[in-house]
This record gives C-alpha cells, structure tokens and sequence, in this order.
C-alpha cells in the first residue's frame, strides 16, 4: 500500500510558515539531494490556502505529480490539471492508497495535517528542523488537536547548516 507522508520545514519554534505564509527562511541546503526526494512520490496533496498561494506564484501544479487539493469552496472546472476533493477525502484517499504508484507527499498545510493524523492516514510525520526562531506564523500542527505518539524512524544531521531531519512513524 502506498503511505501518506507529510513532509515538511518547521522552525525550532514549530512553524512551516511565517505569518504571512512566508518560507523564506527555509534553509535550502546543497548537501540534501532534493532529487532524490522528490523522486519518491508521484502524488501531493494539498489544503486549498497551500494550494492558492503556488497557484498565486505561478506553481499550482509540481511537474512529474498529481496535484490533489482539499477544498470546499473551489471549483474543478476553474483548476484543469488539479484534482479537487470535498467532504468525501477519506474514501478518495484510500482508493488513492490502495492503487499503484510511488508514495503520496502530504505537502501543506497545518489543518491538513491535523484532519489526515486525526483520520489515521498519516503513515510518517518528517520533518526538515530549520535552525530559525520565527516568533509567530502558521503552526506544524494547528489547535485543537488530538495528541499523536509518533516513534522515531531516522534522522540526519546537516552539520553545515544546522538542518536536523527527522522521520517518525505514526503509531496508527
């Protein structure tokens, strides 16, 4: 079965984006082969705030991927290329589990996140630690929210920046 996993940057203070949504404090370290990342899944989902700010910047869609977005309110016909999904998510992402492919990114945002852990559709929570307190923006997991034990999988430190990876499983 293919696993969901959210992948993301976080501050020390436990933010994946400034207060204005902002990532550019976001070390990008040349020692992580972002390539071989990316390589590794076929699918991304995304909440429809995350989604609207790429499309804003010119990148609704990440190439070599099917883009999903969670939305309510956004309309498939004005989004070609993009998969809208509703209320009906978890039915949809367990056909999308069970059928063949690479793994399937969790890619933003927080609420996100918090809907899929609280669902059990979460497999493995990794996260980039960035060395960089930002004080406020939008939290990894916004309240309120369940508590989620997650076990330590792998981690990786990138001494020349600062940049700690870590991977955990959900224990779902």
């Amino acid at each position: 079965m293919r696993k969901i996993r959210f992948s993301v940057a976080m501050s020390l203070d436990g933010y994946i984006a400034g207060p204005q949504g902002e990532a550019d404090w976001i070390i990008m370290d040349p020692a992580i082969d972002f390539a071989a990342l990316f390589s590794q899944f076929d699918t991304i989902l995304l909440g429809r705030r995350t989604f609207q700010a790429m499309a804003g910047a010119g990148r609704a869609e990440m190439p070599g991927m099917k883009t999903v977005v969670f939305s309510n309110t956004l309309r498939p016909a004005d989004y070609s290329g993009v998969t809208i999904v509703g209320t009906e998510y978890q039915e949809f992402l367990s056909v999308l589990r069970r059928g063949s492919g690479k793994d399937i990114w969790l890619f933003g945002g927080g609420t996100l996140f918090a809907s899929l852990l609280a669902a059990g559709l979460v497999d493995t929570v990794e996260v980039a630690l960035i060395p960089v307190l930002l004080g406020a923006g939008i939290p990894l997991l916004p309240p309120p929210a369940a508590r989620a034990k997650l076990r330590l999988t792998n981690h990786q430190v990138y001494k020349s920046s600062g940049v700690v990876m870590l991977t955990y499983g959900t224990a779902a």
